[in-house]
Formats: structure tokens, C-alpha cells, sequence
């Protein structure tokens, strides 16, 4: 209990701020549940559980490739099991998750084991856009380089096997 006129002050302050920001706090919780459970949904690779996270307007991209992305959530699947199909395990470590209104931001390192057994590890940032609950906008940031070297070269030729039609109706 605060004694002092100031501290009662200061106190009732705090607790306007949390009242008049609750709503805003508990949308942020929301808007990062989405998020990792897409991103858990992606590391167990459960494709539906993961489309259920998605709008249905959803562009999802990797800034540092050259492709357009993909747009709905089937195109988003396509696009990651092209990947994903020679993936046995994928792992995620989270570093932090950051929320402001709409906008998520996940700092993390993923691990990905090919089904020949190499593995490969990098560190993203990801930034999520939330629309009326769902995932609208997807954007993975990375260093193209340093994850690409660690493939394996047959995977590289699979990759190189793949366009964007094959993710885009």
C-alpha cells in the first residue's frame, strides 16, 4: 500500500495505464499465439494446422530470394514443401518475440536436417502482419549466403528444379 500522497499518485497513474492498455496488451498476446503456433504448426510440419494460422490474402516471402513470394495459404504450403520434402526434422530455437499492434517480430534460429542427414543452421528475422487474427503477411529476413552454403549440392539442384509457378495459381 502506498503512504504517501505521492506514491498513492503514482500508483493510481499505473493503474490507469493498464486499464486504459489492457485491451491493446492482451491483442499483442493474441497477435504472438498466432504466430507461434504457426511457427510450431511449420516445425512439425502439420501443413493444415499452419493453414489455419494463415488469411486468406497471405504473401509470404523470403526478402533475400529473387521469387515473388507466395499469396494464399495453399501457395504458401507449396512453396515451403518444396523445401520442406527433403527436410527429416526442422527445429526452431526462439530468441525473442516482439509484438506492437498488428506487427510480430520473431527473432530465431532454425535448424534443418535433410533427410541425407547434413544439417544446416541460421538465424532469421521474421516479421508478421496480423489481420483480423490470421497471419497476413509473412516476411522472413536472412543472409542468403550463409544458410545457402551449408546445403548439401543435391539439394541446391533440387532447389534450382522449382520456379514460382510451382507455388502460384
Amino acid at each position: 500500500p502506498c503512504k504517501s500522497r505521492t506514491g498513492r499518485a503514482r500508483h493510481a497513474t499505473m493503474i490507469r495505464y493498464y486499464l486504459a492498455n489492457r485491451e491493446y496488451a492482451m491483442f499483442d498476446l493474441s497477435n504472438k499465439a498466432i504466430v507461434e503456433k504457426m511457427w510450431h504448426a511449420l516445425s512439425d510440419m502439420d501443413w493444415d494446422a499452419m493453414k489455419t494460422c494463415m488469411h486468406p490474402q497471405i504473401h509470404y516471402r523470403d526478402v533475400p530470394s529473387d521469387d515473388p513470394g507466395a499469396i494464399g495459404p495453399d501457395n504458401c504450403v507449396k512453396r515451403l514443401q518444396i523445401a520442406f520434402r527433403h527436410l527429416s526434422q526442422q527445429t526452431q530455437v526462439t530468441h525473442h518475440i516482439a509484438a506492437d499492434g498488428d506487427v510480430v517480430f520473431l527473432d530465431h534460429t532454425e535448424t534443418w536436417t535433410f533427410t541425407s542427414g547434413e544439417t544446416a543452421s541460421h538465424t532469421f528475422a521474421s516479421m508478421h502482419e496480423i489481420k483480423d487474427g490470421l497471419v497476413y503477411r509473412w516476411s522472413d529476413y536472412w543472409d542468403m549466403q550463409k544458410f545457402v552454403g551449408q546445403f548439401p549440392p543435391w539439394f541446391l539442384e533440387e532447389m534450382m528444379k522449382s520456379t514460382a509457378e510451382d507455388f502460384s495459381d
